[in-house]
């Protein structure tokens, strides 16, 4: 396993060498070969877990703005039939969420047995950007670790795999990935100017970043810390990640209730 659960002993440092692939990572043609090869068996894995129907697969992406959410779900998740699949984007919350709790709007989108479900962010944002710009009281965002908790872990003993990402990128490939929406005509949809003013809170997001991961990750809900310097390396490893978790499923596809050969003679 490339990729080990961050735990509560984990010492984060998240520093700009941890954004760059582990050194026993194939490069070139050789991970591209590996890449392609995990994205097929996954592609073979997804149907079987959408017809078992046991169980739901929750996967969240958190990182930085450029860190490479959008590029995992097109290039991982996209090996997948979308018919059982479901991407969840959040943003600033609502007025109507506002209103409720924070995690009630997570409940609205939560993956049905069968589905996968992708969060391109996600409730970890109250954790994060709330604490990073003050937006609620200490007292109140230091009280929502355990509250994470408990809340994954109820969708875990109903049936919910969950499995948290958080794309690591350095500081230096950040700025290049931001330049490039500037100067890129096919990317400057993706540029807002926003984005820069995050980036003046790199070392307070750094801080939010590591108690999230090291108070957060359980058995239940791991989060891995996956290097997302290299596109390549980041879909690899998280892809892999998603298929050893969908083969300990044991999963199957369901027997037929009754004798389908008899509807045959139908199709003659």
């Amino acid at each position: 396993m490339l990729l080990k659960p961050v735990t509560p002993e984990t010492a984060l440092e998240l520093s700009d060498d941890d954004a760059s692939p582990p050194k026993e990572l194939s490069k070139g043609d050789e991970l591209q070969e590996q890449l392609d090869e995990v994205l097929e068996r996954l592609g073979e894995l997804q149907p079987v877990f959408y017809a078992d129907g046991r169980h739901a697969l929750l996967i969240v992406l958190q990182g930085r703005d450029a860190s490479g959410k959008d590029g995992v779900v097109r290039t991982v998740i996209g090996a997948c039939n979308p018919a059982g699949v479901r991407v969840q984007g959040f943003k600033a919350p609502t007025p109507v969420e506002l209103a409720h709790d924070y995690l009630w709007r997570l409940h609205q989108v939560m993956p049905e047995r069968g589905m996968m479900g992708i969060f391109n962010r996600s409730h970890y944002e109250d954790v994060l950007v709330v604490r990073v710009h003050g937006l609620v009281p200490e007292d109140v965002w230091s009280k929502r670790y355990e509250q994470i908790n408990n809340f994954e872990k109820m969708l875990s003993e109903n049936r919910v795999v969950i499995l948290k990402f958080f794309l690591h990128v350095s500081r230096d490939e950040q700025r290049q990935r931001l330049i490039d929406r500037v100067e890129d005509e096919t990317k400057n949809w993706k540029f807002n100017a926003g984005d820069l003013d995050e980036r003046d809170r790199w070392d307070e997001y750094t801080e939010a970043y590591r108690d999230a991961l090291n108070k957060c990750s359980t058995e239940w809900a791991p989060w891995y810390l996956v290097p997302a310097d290299k596109n390549k390396a980041r879909n690899y490893l998280i892809a892999r990640r998603i298929v050893e978790t969908l083969e300990g499923l044991d999963l199957e596809y369901p027997e037929p209730k009754t004798d389908l050969k008899q509807y045959l003679k139908k199709l003659q």
